[in-house]
């Protein structure tokens, strides 16, 4: 079916005006479901506003107006009225004045101030609501005071009994502070009196001082029969052994020539006892606070003396240790040194030695002599008893770790200059042995007779012989430089085994070209090409050219026996 132009813009026209229609519904909906937002958010703060004043707070007032007994009550409670009436006359109407303000602007659509205006009476009325709250919270405190001020003391008296009881079941314990103590339960008991006639009295406000005061003095006698036995052990038992005890091990030790002035022990029990009669001054009158931690820092201090004390024996031990072997081995070094020191014009002229090169030398001899300097200061330290061992034995120690640097330093020394004389004697050795090898050499060429030596042999033979004599003539000269002897050594041993080397392996090659020649003479008349081949090696073999002479043997006789270098090797072997 075919459509006119007409009928497609009849349809556009038609979905135009039904969209147009969905988007006037939907704007419609939105901006009811908004406002419907609005006033609910507007009748909310209605409702708050009512809450703020409700009739609990009327009727606490009515509660105290009732219990006036006193200029004081009656003051507070005008007070009160006072601030419930600004509350309900004033701050109320206020906030109304602003819901009706908000009420206007939603029916003005006035939405954009309507938004800032909800939010502002929303502040305000949690502002008041509070200020209403705590107002209440007052008032009820004052009405419910008798109840819980009841149930406060009812508490205070059972834990008032235990405290007497405690107290009298152990008199003993408390006799330092009986006059003060049994002074507190008097005034407690006043005021558990006075409690009860200013409840009858409904003196309300003077009511809550009271049991103030009364749970402060029993809270405070509970600390105190609490910590007052420990204080007393404390303070005038196990201290006062604890200082004779230390005061005894102080003197016998000073006697026996530790010197303990360091750790300021009169000084520090003197102060003690001060602050013991203090601690005890402070009970007399129930004063007990941080007493307890006082004391046992006391106790602490003292009892870190016992480990100062085993520290200063352990140390006198280790010093004495030091004193000894320092000694020893700082003498046993010096005689050392001082032996290298005399001989070392010798050495430097023997090895060709510089003064840097044996500088070290004189540097551990002068070291040594600081070390027995500052070593006896050590010493006479210790003879005045002007120090402890502690310290003694530090520095004894710092002397030992200077004297086995020093050790350690001598003996590179010694083994560096050692070494000198050891690489001369091992050059000698290494003498004796190159001259063996090339004798062994030689003595190989004449055991097996060859047709023609090598040239090569005795380039390399002339090589070797003037290397060796360079090395005699090294060792035999004054002053000796290490350094060129090590290098003649090496340059001889390499030339010589390589002379070693080259008529060994010629040699070898001549024996076997020889025994592949005479193998294959017994083919030589079956094949004329095994025959030329033969002769071919003999030639080269009388010519000198052995590795020539054992190839063209090898090919003649692997004509025949193929695989027989293998077989010729083996026989070698």
């Amino acid at each position: 079916m075919n459509l006119t132009r007409g009928t497609f813009i009849a349809i556009a026209i038609l979905y135009y005006v039904i969209s147009m229609v969905l988007v006037v519904v939907i704007m419609l909906l939105m901006d009811k479901k908004y406002k419907k937002k609005i006033n609910e958010e507007i009748n909310a703060l209605e409702r708050d506003k009512n809450l703020i004043i409700s009739s609990n707070i009327l009727s606490e007032l009515n509660k105290v107006e009732a219990l006036i007994n006193n200029q004081e009550l009656k003051k507070k409670y005008k007070s009160w009225q006072k601030r419930f009436e600004n509350i309900r006359d004033k701050e109320i109407p206020k906030i109304t004045d602003e819901i009706i303000e908000l009420q206007n602007d939603f029916n003005d659509k006035e939405y954009e101030k309507l938004k800032e205006g909800i939010i502002e009476a929303e502040v305000n009325i949690s502002y008041l609501k509070t200020k209403a709250d705590f107002l209440l919270s007052e008032i009820k405190e004052l009405t419910l005071s008798e109840e819980k001020n009841r149930e406060i003391i009812i508490k205070l008296k059972s834990d008032y009994r235990e405290i007497r009881n405690l107290y009298n079941n152990n008199l003993k314990d408390y006799e330092i502070i009986k006059t003060p103590i049994e002074l507190q339960f008097e005034n407690v008991d006043k005021l558990f009196g006075a409690f009860e006639t200013a409840m009858e009295q409904n003196e309300y406000l003077e009511v809550g001082k009271i049991v103030k005061a009364i749970d402060d003095i029993i809270g405070n006698l509970k600390i105190v029969i609490k910590e007052t036995k420990t204080i007393v052990d404390l303070g005038s038992i196990l201290i006062p052994k604890r200082i004779d005890d230390i005061n005894n091990i102080y003197h016998k030790m000073k006697v026996e020539g530790y010197n303990l002035d360091y750790l300021n022990i009169e000084y520090n029990i003197e102060e003690v006892n001060k602050k013991i009669q203090d601690i005890f001054g402070r009970l007399n009158v129930l004063n007990v606070v941080d007493s307890i931690f006082e004391l046992k820092t006391m106790l602490d201090y003292f009892d870190s003396l016992y480990n100062d004390f085993d520290k200063e024996k352990l140390t006198k031990t280790l010093y004495t240790e030091y004193k000894r072997t320092i000694l020893i081995k700082v003498s046993k070094l010096e005689k050392i040194n001082n032996e290298l020191y005399r001989k070392i014009d010798d050495i430097k002229y023997s090895y060709d030695l510089s003064d840097d090169e044996v500088l070290v030398i004189s540097e551990i001899k002068e070291e040594f002599n600081k070390i027995r300097e500052d070593y006896d200061k050590v010493v006479e330290m210790e003879r005045s008893k002007s120090f402890a061992y502690s310290k003694l034995a530090k520095e004894m120690e710092l002397i030992n770790n200077r004297l086995q640097k020093e050790e350690e330093k001598l003996s590179n020394a010694l083994r560096t200059l050692g070494s000198l004389k050891e690489d001369e004697l091992r050059a000698r050795d290494e003498l004796e042995n190159i001259k063996d090898i090339l004798s062994q050499a030689k003595e190989k060429v004449r055991s097996y007779k060859l047709p023609i030596i090598p040239k090569n042999y005795y380039v390399e033979l002339s090589e070797a012989t003037l290397a060796i004599n360079e090395m005699v003539k090294e060792l035999d000269q004054r002053p000796i430089s290490i350094k060129t002897l090590n290098l003649r050594v090496d340059t001889a041993r390499d030339l010589v085994l390589k002379v070693y080397n080259t008529i060994n392996e010629t040699v070898k090659t001549a024996k076997m070209a020889e025994t592949a020649i005479v193998y294959g003479n017994r083919y030589r008349l079956t094949n004329k090409e095994v025959e030329i081949n033969l002769t071919k090696a003999e030639n080269a073999f009388n010519k000198g050219n052995f590795k020539i002479s054992l190839e063209s043997a090898i090919n003649a006789i692997n004509i025949i026996e193929p695989g027989i270098h293998k077989k010729l090797l083996e026989e070698y072997k």
